[in-house]
């Protein structure tokens, strides 16, 4: 009876650990199955979170709703958009790191390879590349189809010389954020009937946005054949009428080579490379040699930038300027080299915000605000920063020059830390700028305040600081700080420091002494009109 009441309570005991057990395991599949579903919802939402962060918008459709196109398996990846250029701070502007611009972003990445659907190839559209075929028409087709997709890259590959006539890259219906990847050589016509009867410009690119010409290519612009036949049509500096050779040699002009069929090059010349009516242009890494005026142009851009660009041609060519910007603001231009015929960077009217800075010129005509005011004209510059600069072998280091009887006005300049070594004259304000041999007489003046020179050193060989100021309308509120200049007599006869009708303060002693700079303001200092204010 025992036996049988222990056999009847195991067998108990037995049905309910089964019946327990069931009801464990359902529990514990329910629990997994609220696990499984809690995981998915939290990477659902971790998706979509990285998906704002990180995506930025890549998945949006571009281009009136189409499908955006699936990543290519061949060629070049699909390039992401460049960040927008930082705005440029307003002076006091901050001291510059000892790396060209380490905040600056780098630069597009490309990598070689065939035609794909964002990357076109100028070899695929037919261009040869051996510096004799005229590839113009390849370069043509290939920027066609660049202009359709955005953030495309446009390829002139390595290893090959491209023979390109005059040329446009326009808008302003091309997509934003094009690359232009030069990497080769393209080389200008030297065939008088390849220019009809003179052009502004070889190389344009116009009314564009985000346009980034970047690489280790060149532009040459062959402009010797344009020096040749037009070797004394250029004008004359002012500073020029000044230097008196000791043993009154001239300089012989750049030897010449011969234009293709002996025929002569119009009397208007180009610029190798212009911008115009572009936002955000970038070009950083090309080298521009020997082109047959300016060598960079911008006109009427914002949001330049230029940056680790070579620029070069003989320091006697005729009005080669290096950078050239006009009606353009916020420019920024460090890290390069520019030694030509000219100024190396030339500051017109309508220019505001620039900031220059790390740059090596020489030889050439310095960086210059100016000429402004030409042919009774209203000019308006202001808010101009050029700092750590070195110049070598230039006839004038930092300069402003104005014509006579032009208005408007040149405000907030600061030149700081500029080094110069035998430059012919160092600190020039020319409010009677002529580049003929005479000009007119005449009482109103672009006006002329705020300019601050600071830790300008090194040695000159003609006049140390030149300033002619406008008789009816001084310079006023010109500052000169750490001023320590000294002579080098080589060939050209000295002057000693020359003031006419210029305002401000020394805020440190100048070597050498500049006792003609008047202390204050002009008693009969003419009140600005309208007509006059910015």
């Amino acid at each position: 009876m025992s036996a049988l009441s222990f056999r009847g309570f195991t067998y108990m005991f037995l049905i309910v650990f089964l019946i327990w057990s069931s009801n464990f395991e359902a529990c514990i599949a329910r629990r997994g199955k609220h696990w499984r579903h809690s995981s998915r919802d939290a990477s659902a939402a971790l998706y979509k979170k990285k998906g704002k962060s990180y995506g930025n918008g890549h998945n949006k459709n571009h281009g009136g709703g189409s499908k955006p196109k699936p990543p290519s398996h061949k060629g070049t990846p699909t390039l992401p958009k460049p960040p927008p250029h930082k705005n440029i701070p307003s002076p006091p502007y901050p001291p510059p790191s000892n790396e060209d611009n380490p905040s600056t972003p780098p630069p597009k990445p490309y990598i070689g390879g065939h035609s794909s659907s964002t990357t076109f190839n100028v070899l695929d559209f037919g261009a040869k590349g051996d510096g004799k075929t005229d590839d113009t028409k390849a370069f043509q087709a290939a920027w066609t189809e660049a202009c359709k997709v955005e953030a495309s890259t446009m390829v002139v590959p390595s290893d090959y010389v491209f023979f390109v006539g005059p040329i446009s890259f326009s808008g302003p219906y091309c997509k934003p954020n094009i690359v232009f990847q030069l990497d080769g050589t393209i080389v200008a016509p030297t065939n008088p009937n390849a220019w009809g009867r003179g052009l502004l410009q070889w190389l344009e690119f116009t009314k564009l946005v985000g346009i980034t010409i970047q690489g280790n290519g060149v532009i040459d612009g062959k402009g010797s054949v344009w020096w040749q036949d037009h070797q004394y049509d250029d004008p004359i500096d002012d500073e020029e009428k000044l230097i008196v050779p000791l043993n009154q040699t001239v300089p012989s002009p750049p030897l010449p080579i011969q234009s293709e069929l002996g025929g002569k090059m119009p009397s208007v010349k180009p610029t190798a490379l212009r911008f115009y009516g572009s936002f955000n242009p970038t070009v950083t890494g090309i080298t521009i040699v020997n082109s047959p005026q300016c060598h960079l142009k911008f006109d009427n851009c914002n949001g330049v930038m230029v940056h680790n660009v070579s620029i070069s041609s003989p320091g006697n060519s005729p009005n080669t300027d290096g950078i050239h910007l006009q009606n353009s603001k916020d420019v920024l231009i460090y890290g390069s080299t520019m030694a030509c015929g000219d100024d190396c960077i030339s500051i017109q009217t309508g220019c505001s915000n620039v900031y220059v800075h790390n740059v090596n010129c020489g030889p050439g005509h310095g960086i210059s605000i100016g000429s402004l005011g030409k042919d009774n004209t209203r000019a308006c510059v202001s808010n101009i920063t050029v700092r750590d600069v070195i110049m070598h072998n230039t006839m004038t280091g930092v300069r402003i020059k104005t014509w006579q009887g032009g208005s408007g006005s040149v405000q907030g300049i600061l030149f700081s830390n500029i080094q110069v070594s035998e430059v012919q004259f160092p600190i020039v304000i020319d409010q009677f700028y002529c580049d003929k041999r005479t000009c007119k007489n005449q009482t109103s003046a672009v006006s002329l305040a705020g300019i601050n020179y600071e830790r300008i050193r090194g040695t000159y060989t003609v006049m140390p600081v030149h300033f002619a100021c406008s008789d009816s309308l001084p310079c006023v509120d010109v500052s000169l700080t750490s001023v320590e200049l000294k002579p080098i007599q080589e060939q050209n006869h000295l002057y000693d420091p020359f003031c006419w009708q210029t305002y401000g303060e020394l805020k440190t002693p100048t070597v050498p002494p500049i006792g003609c700079l008047q202390i204050g303001k002009p008693t009969n200092n003419r009140i600005q009109t309208d007509h006059d204010v910015c």
